[in-house]
């Protein structure tokens, strides 16, 4: 792919960055778009904030990165972007692709922070199950701990992708293409309950029965959920979440897009011990294929 591909990404990455106040440097930036340069042009391109005081001054990016003879995580680490560890958390990836059947990848850095995350998507008629993944050697033993509950409340073999965070050393597992009654607000107040998260009012109840996607995050110093999410995607700028949060709404309002149509928009609710906290994605490029993939997936049609 041609450097002005790259520039386009870096100017769009520039404008959302503004968007948040938040300072875009080149010198941070540049060195992961050369690294992954070749992955680009096909790549789907998310441009990413959250409410939460430990995120402010951030603007996340993410690049989906296809199959290939190395992982992200290697490409990662032979161009300097992260430093190897012998912590777990850097042999988890390796073993994933050991173990389960992967469609392609993504990475997750920041425009101040750096490289921080790798995904590895499993096939959407493959889906992965949490006994399979809790026994992989390297993954946090919370996930063991915690398995019979999700399962009780039918996520056990609906695991789409994980991801991996290699600054916070911690993990998440993605749940998708779950029956509706998993967001039966009596169910995720169980769920809630049983993993020691607070409740969600009523507004976010409604919120959160759009889910296309369940998310949790673990570590490996705990055997509890740090984290769970309940994201939506749609086209909606006003969705509850920027109803609450404005700064949400303006950069669902603002931010670049590169393709034909209304800009998708993921949100999400995200609980902790510590309370609620958003997200928002915002696609800055999207082919035509990855449209019919959330459709056909029911992440738009059933959901929004």
């Amino acid at each position: 792919m041609s450097g002005a591909k790259a520039e386009d990404v870096y100017s769009a990455m520039e404008e959302s960055a503004r968007l948040l106040d938040v300072a875009c440097s080149r010198d941070k930036v540049w060195p992961v778009l050369t690294a992954y340069e070749d992955a680009l042009a096909g790549a789907v391109i998310v441009f990413s904030m959250a409410t939460s005081e430990r995120h402010a001054g951030e603007l996340d990016y993410t690049i989906t990165v296809p199959l290939g003879d190395s992982d992200p995580y290697a490409v990662a680490l032979s161009n300097g972007l992260t430093a190897e560890t012998d912590h777990p958390v850097g042999a988890l990836l390796a073993d994933i692709r050991q173990q389960c059947p992967i469609r392609g990848y993504a990475i997750d850095c920041g425009v101040v922070g750096g490289f921080k995350k790798t995904y590895a998507f499993f096939p959407l008629d493959d889906l992965q199950g949490l006994s399979k993944l809790a026994d992989i050697p390297s993954m946090p033993r919370a996930l063991a701990e915690n398995a019979s509950c999700f399962a009780r409340y039918g996520l056990d073999d609906k695991v789409t992708m994980v991801g991996i965070d290699y600054q916070k050393k911690t993990m998440n597992v993605y749940f998708g293409r779950f029956p509706a009654e998993c967001l039966d607000p009596k169910t995720v107040l169980s769920m809630l309950g049983e993993i020691g998260l607070p409740e969600l009012d009523e507004q976010l109840l409604e919120f959160v029965q759009k889910s296309f996607s369940i998310y949790i995050t673990v570590g490996w110093d705990s055997p509890k959920i740090d984290r769970i999410c309940f994201a939506v995607i749609t086209p909606d700028s006003t969705a509850l979440p920027a109803r609450v949060e404005p700064e949400l709404g303006h950069f669902a309002k603002s931010s670049p897009y590169a393709y034909d149509g209304e800009r998708i928009l993921v949100y999400g609710a995200t609980l902790s011990p510590d309370g609620v906290y958003y997200k928002l994605g915002s696609y800055y490029q999207m082919a035509p294929e990855t449209w019919k993939l959330l459709q056909t997936s029911g992440a738009i049609q059933d959901r929004v």
